[in-house]
């Protein structure tokens, strides 16, 4: 009978599995897993993990470096989705971080991630004239900073009175990161790596994209 470290045992219903060992050499699989698979940082057990009379599947209790505790869901592990924009609504960049990190570490980070925008003759822009955001991005190193870009920001100020116009426009934004969230994937992070999030990030406000271009021809 085969066992592995600590006397634990694999067992596929009534039947005895091998140990990873002569899995390994018999069926010709790699010893160990690629770096790529293993840079996702999880605490806790994850995988097969002895449970009862058998063994059971455990996920990982925290899933990869970009995740943090919810402010505003009991501080669940999750992530948070930054987006930009033009003015229809087309996602311009977008960014992946922890659920904790605030919107306002984001903001330079977006605005340098604009690609190139080919419109009208000339030289493709880079950047906007103006950024528009709500009281999150409030702060005036952040606005000079922006000013150094040669964009004008039109940025909500906390403690002042409702009824600055911003909500006329912002809704644009909105709407993308709810047409982003119908994604069951996006809605709710299941993978445990970064980078595969994001892939499927990028993917998404690639659809948008399209359908956009598709909707305005």
């Amino acid at each position: 009978m085969e066992r592995l470290a600590g006397g634990v045992e694999l067992r596929l219903r009534n039947d005895l599995l091998a140990t990873p060992a002569r899995l390994a050499k018999g069926r010709c699989l790699p010893e160990a897993a690629p770096p790529s698979a293993r840079s996702a940082q999880c605490q806790g057990e994850s995988g097969l993990v002895a449970g009862g009379r058998g063994q059971r599947i455990v996920a990982c209790r925290f899933w990869g470096a970009q995740t943090g505790p919810s402010p505003v869901d009991r501080r669940k592990t999750g992530s948070k989705h930054h987006l930009v924009t033009d003015a229809g609504g087309t996602p311009l960049a977008s960014v992946l971080t922890g659920a904790n990190r605030h919107d306002v570490t984001q903001l330079l980070p977006l605005i340098d991630a604009i690609p190139s925008v080919r419109g009208k003759a000339g030289r493709p822009r880079r950047r906007p004239q103006r950024l528009q955001g709500d009281r999150g991005y409030d702060s005036q190193s952040h606005r000079r900073r922006i000013r150094e870009r040669g964009i004008k920001p039109v940025l909500a100020r906390r403690r002042t009175a409702h009824g600055s116009g911003l909500g006329v426009f912002r809704w644009v934004v909105e709407r993308t990161l709810s047409w982003l969230h119908q994604n069951r994937r996006l809605r709710t992070r299941y993978e445990r790596r970064d980078d595969t999030h994001k892939a499927f990030m990028q993917l998404a406000c690639a659809m948008i994209c399209w359908k956009t271009l598709h909707r305005d021809t």
